[in-house]
């Protein structure tokens, strides 16, 4: 009987042990998941030839997450500006850009990348589809 009250026992801690939520820190060891942070914008746009449109772009911060996060927007065919922002851990984690269309760019999708890279530790990256239409 006290075996198995041990058995019980020992499985309950590993149980509980495993269910948390760890990533590993960069600056060693484990650390919560919540030291991270994502991007999120819009999944898709559509803009029309010889128009600008703004897009916000949104740092999803974890409880633990306090870093300065330097933010790169890159595109062909299309203007993006600004195409970086130095989003400070103070910082409001909002930035609105703009997208420009000429009004002679080609009718179609273009991607525009965002990456986030922070101080310390992995940068990530989504992506826009911006579709242009005629006028």
């Amino acid at each position: 009987m006290k075996i198995q009250i041990v058995l019980v026992m020992l499985l309950a801690c590993l149980a509980s042990t495993g269910c948390q939520s760890t990533n590993v820190s960069s600056q060693g060891g484990i650390a919560p998941i919540n030291e991270a942070f994502s991007i999120t914008v819009p999944k898709t746009m559509t803009v029309k030839q010889g128009t600008n449109t703004a897009v916000t772009v949104a740092l999803n911060r974890g409880d633990y997450f306090k870093q300065d996060v330097e933010l790169d927007l890159t595109t062909a065919g299309i203007i993006v500006s600004p195409n970086s922002v130095l989003v400070k851990a103070s910082d409001k984690p909002v930035v609105q850009c703009q997208i420009t269309v000429a009004r002679d760019a080609a009718i179609g999708d273009y991607r525009v990348t965002v990456t986030g890279t922070p101080a310390k530790g992995t940068a990530t990256s989504t992506i826009i589809i911006v579709s242009v239409v005629a006028q």
